[in-house]
């Protein structure tokens, strides 16, 4: 067992974030990564979250896939957290045709300054009111709220109609799409998180 001063010694130097950070630069799930260094993906987890600090050998089996040094975990210049401040007016607006013609959705990347991030965050005004909404996936999680208007959102063939102040959690690798349901464009934060 750890003592007090030896866990807050390891803590200052954030290897269980920075061993998160490479994984998801990689778009690495815990399970590939156990495949890849002969870890559970339960003992990476809980060296991700802290709760484990790695002994040497397994530190230098997760610095060999990753092609960094050791170094790398222990450099405490390092900063442990993401910092990136994203003014309202240095944002940009996208558009996404999801392989159409017309824009489905416009949005606006909230957290494009962060570096390492483990999400991505976007406020996003829904265009589109057709009866039928093009879907999507991608690995990982998603949160939405809406900010305003009514949205019909299509998850694996359900839809689940969401006013203004209403907030969803999926598993977003389920086939998924929106649709304004309101008169005027309904608008939403969007987080995403990777698998």
């Amino acid at each position: 067992m750890l003592t007090a001063t030896l866990r807050e010694g390891l803590e200052t130097y954030g290897i269980g974030g920075k061993l998160r950070a490479l994984r998801l630069k990689r778009k690495l799930g815990l399970v590939d990564l156990g495949r890849h260094t002969g870890l559970s993906a339960a003992m990476i987890s809980k060296l991700e979250r802290g709760l484990m600090f790695p002994t040497l050998p397994t530190l230098l089996r997760l610095a060999m896939v990753f092609d960094v040094g050791l170094d790398h975990f222990f450099d405490a210049s390092t900063p442990r957290r993401a910092l990136g401040i994203v003014r309202a007016a240095e944002r940009r607006r996208f558009p996404e045709k999801l392989g159409g013609r017309e824009v489905v959705w416009e949005f606006e990347c909230l957290d494009f300054a962060a570096t390492e991030r483990v999400m991505n965050a976007y406020r996003v005004r829904f265009l589109q009111a057709a009866t039928k909404p093009r879907t999507h996936e991608h690995t990982g999680a998603e949160f939405l709220h809406v900010l305003s208007g009514r949205l019909g959102l299509v998850v694996s063939g359900d839809e689940h109609v969401l006013a203004q102040g209403d907030s969803i959690y999926f598993d977003s690798s389920q086939p998924h799409g929106y649709r304004r349901l309101s008169p005027k464009p309904a608008e939403a934060i969007v987080v995403t998180v990777p698998g």
